[in-house]
């Protein structure tokens, strides 16, 4: 900032203290006595500024990742510190030492005793990071939790099926009635025969579904060959749909069979059903159950 000596004499301290405060309202705003930019006070701020980026350049290079002076002063701070440690508890020692023997120690028992120590003292630093870094790995340890199971157990549907006899037991049934189950409107019968002999005549269309089986707690038609199931199989009389004679649908009420895995399986017409599926019976069908010779022929009234 251009300045220029006035002699103001003694008596015009009110210009001297006027200039003075012109002056400093010029170097707070940047411009000369005329009002103009300073070029040599921008200068000057720029050699200012090049040089305090130099230095944060310089603290940045020296100190990666973390870009501030304040931490370059702090470690230097901190490595003084420690080296005037060491260097305390080496003077300690020798004076202990020299003390102790009332001599001086040789330098080459000194300094392999002051590098052990400095092994030792770096050893003890490094131990702490590694503490630090096995306490994440202790929370991320993986815990076995059983998951919850939301699937149906089955313990409902036992409730919900089981009979009890008048003994107390309780019996489980292993047959639930589909959606489409209806009462027949034809008059079904079974005509059980054993060889020529006709034993008895069984009438299926008082209910929709019957059940087959040694067990008399749930058997509605008992059968007592012993290579019968307890449950062994199901007539169940069904409604479906199929095509009438102009080609449209109608809905009909069928008997089917199924059985219910059995341990000798089911026969119709001397042939053996598939387990736990509706076999569409018809009239004038022979149904046998197991290995026994009782064979059961399904008619209703319209049929000749």
């Amino acid at each position: 900032m251009s300045t220029h000596s006035r002699d103001y004499g003694k008596d015009n301290s009110f210009k001297r203290e006027r200039d003075d405060n012109d002056r400093q309202r010029r170097q707070r705003n940047n411009v000369d006595r005329h009002g103009h930019p300073d070029r040599r006070r921008g200068t000057e701020q720029r050699k200012e500024n090049s040089i305090r980026d130099g230095e944060r350049r310089r603290d940045r290079r020296d100190y990666p990742g973390e870009g501030r002076r304040s931490y370059g002063r702090d470690h230097d701070d901190r490595r003084r510190k420690e080296d005037r440690e060491l260097d305390n508890d080496r003077d300690r020692e020798s004076r202990r030492d020299h003390d102790r023997d009332g001599n001086h120690e040789p330098r080459s028992d000194r300094r392999q005793r002051e590098s052990s120590r400095e092994r030792a003292r770096g050893s003890r630093r490094s131990a702490s990071p590694k503490r630090r870094s096995r306490s994440p790995t202790r929370s991320k340890s993986p815990t076995d939790k059983a998951k919850p199971n939301f699937n149906p157990s089955g313990l409902l549907a036992a409730a919900t099926n089981t009979v009890k006899a008048a003994d107390g037991t309780s019996t489980v049934l292993k047959y639930n009635e589909p959606p489409e189950a209806r009462k027949p409107t034809l008059g079904w019968r079974l005509y059980v025969f054993k060889g020529n002999e006709q034993l008895e005549l069984l009438h299926i269309h008082r209910q929709s579904a019957y059940l087959i089986g040694r067990d008399r707690t749930v058997a509605d038609i008992f059968i007592e060959h012993p290579s019968c199931s307890k449950q062994h199989a199901v007539i169940q009389h069904r409604q479906v749909q199929e095509k009438d004679e102009f080609g449209g649908a109608k809905a009909v009420i069928k008997p089917f069979i199924i059985d219910l895995e059995s341990t000798n399986a089911t026969h119709v017409n001397d042939e053996v059903i598939p387990t736990t599926r509706f076999y569409e019976l018809r009239a004038g069908d022979v149904i046998k159950f197991g290995l026994s010779n009782r064979e059961y022929v399904l008619l209703h009234d319209e049929s000749t």
